[in-house]
C-alpha cells in the first residue's frame, strides 16, 4: 500500500498487514465502540428538524446551507511517521462529510463573533514561534519546555 508520510512531502510503501493493525490498535486502545446499526438517517432527521425549528440563529433563507445532503461517517486514515521510531502512524479524521459539520462551522462563527478568544497559547507554525521567541526577553535562569501528549521534555 502507498501512504503519505506525516512530515515532509513524501510517500511510503508498506505492507497492508503492517498498516491495518496500527489503526485497529488505536481504535481498541481508545475505547471506540463498534455499532451494529447506522444512526446516520435518524440523526440527520433530528438535525434537519432542529434547523427548521430555529427562529433566530439561522436566517430562514439560509437554512438549506447547513444541512449536509449526503452525510457519512467521518473517515480515518493513518499518516506514516518516519521521524519518530516506535510510533508508526498518526491518525487523521476527515469530518467534512459528518452530519453536523456545516452546522458546527456556523456555531463557531457565531461564537467567535460574540466572544472572540485570542489563541494566546497557540501558534500557526514554526515561523511564528521563532518570531515570538526573538521578541521575548530571556533571563539566564529561564528554561524552555516542550510538551507533547506522550512525554514532557524540559530543555535548556
Amino acid at each position: 500500500m502507498i501512504v503519505r508520510a506525516d512530515k515532509g512531502n513524501s510517500f511510503v510503501i508498506l505492507p497492508t498487514q503492517q498498516y491495518k493493525p496500527e489503526i485497529q490498535d488505536f481504535l481498541h486502545g481508545n475505547n471506540f465502540i463498534a455499532s451494529t446499526t447506522d444512526p446516520t438517517n435518524t440523526v440527520q432527521k433530528e438535525i434537519s428538524n432542529t434547523i427548521k425549528e430555529s427562529k433566530t440563529l439561522i436566517p430562514r433563507d439560509c437554512k438549506w446551507k447547513y444541512i449536509n445532503l449526503n452525510p457519512s461517517a467521518p473517515s480515518i486514515k493513518g499518516l506514516i511517521k518516519l521521524h519518530k521510531p516506535g510510533q508508526l502512524i498518526r491518525l487523521v479524521v476527515n469530518w467534512r462529510s459528518a452530519l453536523a459539520y456545516k452546522l458546527s462551522t456556523l456555531f463557531m462563527q457565531k461564537i467567535n463573533s460574540i466572544a472572540p478568544l485570542p489563541n494566546t497559547f497557540n501558534i500557526k507554525d514554526t515561523t511564528e514561534l521563532l518570531q515570538n521567541l526573538q521578541d521575548t526577553v530571556m533571563s539566564p535562569h529561564y528554561t524552555f519546555a516542550s510538551y507533547t501528549s506522550q512525554t514532557f521534555t524540559p530543555t535548556s
